[in-house]
């Protein structure tokens, strides 16, 4: 199996794209600040196309055509007979994708109210809430754009060129940056204007640099006349249940968006935006990266019969992701407001609004092994054709989100919408654990049940080192740009090395388990 050296390469590609995001998200911090310029493109013009790339793109999509891709190419047909497959679904999906969006440009006034809550609470001008529509009509062009890269991307990743789609958002970020960097305006809506342009110039890059990718793999792909056969509409009844199950996150949190918006001060979108854009940081290295190598590998191990291959794959899956993500969830826990000092205080970012930030990124991290977890334990269903249950699970879990907002910002205010998203992403990842348990498509092997407690330990361990070094390291998270980099670089250092080290203190992992990782590497 060669799923660590997959998921290598995939989240290594990852990581590059959300670091870049992060100088993205720093420099919209200096330039617009957090206010209603901010909230409007970062609650409902960036907001819209994140969460149609969630839900089609990582989630809907992929959970419905791999699986179908992987079936036909297996096949006698072969590889054509998978390609001609794709190409039908083209067929289909262009035409839909080129009226919905026509649509939704069209309707962009009540999109807008109904994704931000008319900003009831901010009590906006004429003309401010027309500027929120006008950067939603700007952006709206990505979800076209980005759904048709996952066509292209889902093959690529199905022929195992995980890396070439995994590089693809590297591009939008770029863009974003590069726009923020040489075109921001003289005040904070002009830059908010250059950010949505920027949005939808990298959504065209993602999607030329997958047609190269094709075309480089010997992928060919005509159009044809759009026909619903058997095929298609089996692919169409799969993906409507898959947008709700693996983007019920997207859902919930979109939900909180809106909610604050209807209930809570200006500024108070950017809080939780940005608070979310640290807490997906481990959730798109690690949880993407192992949802979109799991789901073929699965797949194809299912569609030769090697259940109990699967079964192992799946158990490497969740001590990777609870790997990686347990001392994340620790460190935003503790030092979330130096962290958040050190990318986002400055300029027009203030030390107030550093510290209101802080605070919603501690409340998301208590969910983020869920956030993970919900990645890695869906294939399990989608590699065997259900994808009714996730969506059961996701709609229950969404309820749960809505109740838990209603009921916690009266009370704790921005801090309330990450905390229900928390609980209800936790409650979700229960069920589908439950019931995959139950129908026996998955155990918890002995190594997966003598790590994770050890684990646990390491990451206790290491959030109270960071804790009691914070304050060395304070002074310079508020200096110049290179001081703060330096800082947060040590600081993530030490916190990757001090657990790095109490993993093999408290026997997680032991010298044996790396040598035996070593051979299967060389000898793959």
């Amino acid at each position: 199996m060669k799923l660590v050296k997959a998921l290598g390469s995939v989240g290594g590609l990852t990581l590059v794209s959300r670091v870049l995001a992060l100088v993205r998200d720093s420099l919209a911090a200096r330039y617009v600040g957090a206010g209603f310029a901010s909230d409007a493109f970062n609650g409902v013009a960036f907001r819209l196309p994140n969460m149609f790339r969630a839900l089609f793109a990582e989630g809907a999509f992929s959970a419905a055509f791999i699986p179908l891709f992987n079936k036909k190419a297996a096949g006698e047909g072969g590889l054509p007979a998978g390609y001609d497959f794709a190409e039908r679904a083209l067929a289909v999906l262009l035409p839909v994708l080129i009226l919905f969006t026509l649509i939704l440009i069209a309707a962009a006034w009540p999109v807008t109210w109904a994704l931000s809550g008319g900003f009831a609470r901010q009590n906006p001008s004429a003309e401010q809430f027309a500027f929120a529509v006008t950067l939603s009509r700007i952006t709206i062009p990505y979800l076209a754009l980005i759904s048709l890269a996952s066509l292209l991307g889902g093959i690529l990743n199905s022929l195992d060129r995980f890396w070439v789609n995994a590089a693809a958002p590297i591009l939008l970020n770029v863009a974003m940056i590069a726009g923020l960097w040489f075109f921001h305006g003289a005040d904070e809506y002009q830059t908010a204007r250059v950010q949505a342009m920027s949005v939808t110039i990298g959504g065209a890059l993602q999607l030329l640099w997958l047609i190269w990718a094709c075309k480089r793999a010997g992928v060919s792909m005509t159009l044809k006349r759009p026909r619903l056969d058997k095929d298609v509409r089996e692919l169409l009844r799969l993906i409507v249940p898959a947008a709700a199950g693996a983007g019920a996150s997207q859902i919930n949190l979109l939900i909180s968006t809106a909610l604050s918006g209807w209930l809570l001060a200006s500024g108070s979108i950017t809080y939780i935006y940005y608070a979310d854009r640290l807490n997906q940081l481990p959730l798109g290295l690690i949880g993407i990266g192992l949802g979109t190598i799991l789901l073929p590998t699965i797949s194809r191990m299912l569609s030769k019969g090697e259940d109990a291959a699967a079964m192992e794959t799946q158990n490497r899956g969740i001590e990777l992701a609870l790997f990686l993500t347990l001392p994340a969830t620790v460190a935003f826990l503790i030092v979330a407001e130096p962290i958040v000092r050190g990318l986002f205080q400055y300029g027009r970012f203030t030390a107030d609004d550093a510290m209101r930030c802080g605070w919603a990124l501690s409340a998301f991290s208590i969910g983020l092994p869920s956030y993970v977890l919900v990645k890695v334990l869906t294939p399990g269903y989608y590699a065997r054709g259900d994808t009714k249950t996730p969506v059961r699970y996701a709609m229950l879990s969404i309820l749960i989100n809505i109740i838990g907002n209603l009921a916690m910002i009266p009370t704790l205010g921005h801090i309330g919408p990450p905390l229900a998203t928390a609980l209800s992403s936790t409650v979700n990842v229960a069920m589908l654990y439950r019931t995959l348990v139950r129908r026996g498509h998955f155990a918890a092997d002995a190594g997966l049940r003598r790590r994770l407690p050890r684990l646990a330990l390491a990451a206790l361990i290491m959030g109270v080192a960071l804790w009691a070094g914070e304050d060395l390291l304070d002074p310079w998270l508020t200096g110049a740009m290179v001081q703060r980099y330096v800082a947060l670089a040590l600081l993530v250092g030490a916190g990757v090395a001090l657990y790095g080290l109490a993993s093999f203190v408290t026997g997680a992992y032991r010298l044996s388990d790396i040598k035996a990782l070593m051979r299967r590497k060389s000898a793959t």
